[in-house]
């Protein structure tokens, strides 16, 4: 039951809508306040009355249906006291009903664009991407769930001078068997070494842009050798994907827009609003505050935002989205406020359907900036191949007995991973560090995955089954420690659309933590499988309730969630 319709129904304010009461229901920090509450400071200015007085009134006023045991009025909140076994019994009973996992919701024909990852070609997956992947690929299966069409975008980094500058470190110094064993590795080698030598001779620049030039004007040699590259940068970042659970409905990336482009300059300049300075084309955005978004360059080469000008067009011609986000770093705030301001001067009512979702800066220890020039990466590859020995070693000491141990250690070693990306908000900085990423102890995915795997053991345990749920008898589950993850369980839905606002999957991780150390409350302090076969069936049920929510949340966050650890 959604308690927050239930409240924004029985409370009648004058000039107030519904929405804005449902807007404005709340849960309390303190359990004693209730499970529900309605600040009624908002309201002061339309009502002309004290939070007090509004909430003293609105008490008065409210006609209690049966879910609703009691309502308060303290300090200007009205606090709201359900009816427990109401709760128990209408909310197990729901989320019985969805299964192990939840299904996706219906359609709402809705579509939602999300530009993520992005990798380069031609340069390892490192753990700078973790981020935008994690972060992107959370989202997409939030809006899924949520009921939107959600397409996964990687705008591939495919296009630009630094190509050329690869070509030519292959014809220098590449070893076709070397690239063909090693990969993007070799690559990137070759990459580091052409910078370094160019440091010592500069005429190397010149000789990439001219092999650059030459990809640009289909030279056949050239192109057959970027596009080996391409594929060999495709089918390694594939098998990071399908580790972290990640999909594309797209790869169309820089270079897909090269014949889409010259549309969009040529409408710029028909509107007037191209102008030159300096010799080169940019679109003067003074009057917002904002340096000028430059379109071409002097000698007429295109810029990411010409690029992105044109991706933001075919991608509203293809999708006709509800929304397009760009899961990229804060550091081109600048960029995208750029960009959707052009769109907006050329008359795209929907440009403000596009919305950039920054997110913090990856480093290492040690303040040091990850660069691929200078060589100095972490290999997200081998971050979880790391991370799966260390959990692989901890499950062989604790359950040396435990079945399908590496498939179990693949689960928690690359879900601590993704976690570390997905538990804080998205804007913060992250100084990568080993200890605190591959840490099991404390708020961390392995904690939520041996919770839903002792949920499992109880519930093998209690020979739990579905069908038991028409028997139970919710009056056993009002106390305090059952109410508590009742309460919780209520609320999973609430959270996936508030992550999906706010472009914040962080939310469902902390609600998840909130989750499993409720339970593990309750567990400790209600013994599940008792000699009453009344408390134990009851108790068994929401037992089940819970490892059914930390496995749909988890999900939504790109973690599995083991049966045994």
């Amino acid at each position: 039951m959604d308690y927050k319709e239930l409240i924004s129904e029985i409370v009648k304010i004058d000039g107030v809508s519904r929405e804005e009461i449902y807007a404005s229901v709340s849960v309390p920090p303190r359990r004693e306040n209730g499970e529900f509450c309605l600040p009624c400071f908002k309201f002061s200015k339309a009502l002309r009355m004290s939070p007090v007085a509004i909430a003293d009134k609105l008490k008065s006023e409210i006609k209690l249906p049966p879910e609703v045991e009691s309502v308060e009025s303290v300090a200007g909140y009205l606090n709201f006291k359900l009816n427990r076994e109401y709760l128990a019994e209408n909310g197990l009973t729901a989320i019985a009903a969805r299964g192990e996992m939840f299904a996706h919701k219906k359609s709402n024909g809705k579509t939602v664009c999300l530009d993520y990852s992005s990798i380069n070609i031609a340069k390892p997956f490192h753990i700078g991407h973790l981020l935008t992947t994690a972060i992107g690929g959370s989202l997409y299966r939030i809006y899924n769930y949520l009921g939107y069409k959600a397409v996964g975008i990687n705008h591939l980094g495919d296009w630009g001078t630094q190509f050329g500058k690869l070509v030519s470190a292959y014809k220098r110094w590449g070893n076709d068997a070397d690239i063909a064993e090693r990969g993007v590795t070799a690559l990137m080698e070759l990459y580091v070494k052409f910078h370094s030598e160019a440091e010592k001779n500069p005429e190397l620049d010149e000789e990439g842009r001219h092999y650059f030039k030459l990809i640009e004007e289909g030279d056949s040699e050239s192109v057959r050798i970027f596009e080996w590259f391409k594929k060999l940068t495709l089918i390694e970042v594939k098998k990071i994907y399908d580790r972290l659970g990640i999909e594309f409905d797209s790869y169309a990336g820089e270079s897909f827009y090269n014949d889409k482009m010259q549309p969009v300059i040529d409408e710029l300049q028909a509107k007037g609003l191209l102008t030159e300075s300096e010799g080169a084309k940019v679109v003067s955005l003074e009057d917002c505050g904002m340096p000028p978004c430059l379109i071409l360059k002097k000698d007429g080469a295109t810029l990411y935002a010409t690029r992105d000008l044109a991706a933001a067009e075919y991608r509203h011609k293809t999708y006709d989205f509800f929304k397009c986000l760009y899961i990229v770093a804060y550091q081109q705030n600048l960029h995208f406020k750029q960009v959707f301001k052009v769109l907006e001067k050329m008359g795209r009512e929907w440009a403000h359907d596009c919305v950039h979702v920054p997110f913090g800066m990856v480093s290492l220890e040690g303040g040091e900036a990850l660069s691929t020039r200078k060589g100095n990466v972490v290999l997200l590859k081998d971050v979880l191949a790391t991370a799966v020995e260390k959990a692989e070693k901890i499950i062989r000491e604790k359950n040396p007995d435990l079945e399908n141990k590496s498939d179990v250690a693949e689960s928690v070693g690359v879900g601590a991973i993704v976690f570390s990306a997905l538990s804080t908000s998205r804007i913060k900085d992250m100084v990568f560090s080993y200890d605190k990423a591959l840490s099991f102890e404390g708020e961390t995915a392995p904690y939520l995955q041996y919770t839903h795997a002792r949920c499992a053991s109880i519930l093998a345990k209690g020979g739990y089954k579905k069908s038991s749920v028409k028997s139970v008898d919710f009056s056993l589950l009002t106390d305090d420690e059952s109410i508590d993850v009742i309460t919780l369980l209520n609320r999973f839905d609430f959270v996936v659309e508030d992550a999906a606002e706010k472009y914040e999957p962080c939310l469902i991780a902390r609600y998840l933590l909130d989750l499993a150390q409720s339970f593990n409350r309750f567990y400790i302090a209600r013994r599940v499988i008792s000699d009453d076969k009344k408390t134990t069936s009851a108790r068994l049920l929401l037992t089940a309730c819970v490892k059914a929510t930390l496995k749909s949340g988890l999900d939504l966050l790109l973690i599995k969630a083991p049966e045994q650890m």
